[in-house]
């Protein structure tokens, strides 16, 4: 197997299962309500703040290896919508969902022979940055599950 088909494995892996882990987003999070969703009575990042942090820095990546120029900012990545229904909460899943799997698909297509080339000079190269929202994903995942867990103590 190609490493950018490694890659692509992992990204489907950590967000729809069967990975080294046994945690990944999709099951995780599809018993969790909107208004757990949104809750901010812990003093972290409500559930809603994390999964769209996660998937911003995903579609920043993703654009940055489509050739485009990076674009996004870390002030940015923690302006999640306001949800105030199970439908917006959904939709944001089935965003997050159907951008997870975009991404997948054009990780597999990368040329294996430029995924050790600059993404940037300053970010490293591509399959650092690619491995990275892997890494960052299963960071903010155990984050998720942690939140849940109180939320559902408290309740």
């Amino acid at each position: 197997m190609s490493v950018t088909h490694q890659l692509a494995k992992h990204i489907r892996e950590i967000h729809f299962g069967v990975n080294w882990t046994w945690s990944n987003m999709q099951e995780t999070l599809q018993d969790v309500t909107w208004q757990e969703a949104v809750n901010e009575s812990l003093p972290f990042n409500s559930i809603v703040v994390l999964v769209f942090h996660m998937n911003y820095y995903l579609k920043v990546v993703h654009g940055r290896i489509q050739g485009n120029p990076l674009n996004g900012k870390h002030e940015d990545s923690f302006k999640a919508p306001k949800i105030s229904n199970e439908e917006e909460w959904q939709a944001l899943l089935q965003q997050t969902w159907d951008d997870a799997e975009a991404f997948a698909q054009t990780v597999e297509v990368f040329p294996e022979t430029q995924i050790f080339d600059d993404f940037l000079p300053q970010y490293g190269n591509y399959y650092r940055n690619i491995a990275g929202v892997v890494e960052h994903n299963h960071y903010h995942l155990g984050q998720i599950v942690f939140i849940k867990k109180l939320l559902r103590q408290t309740t």
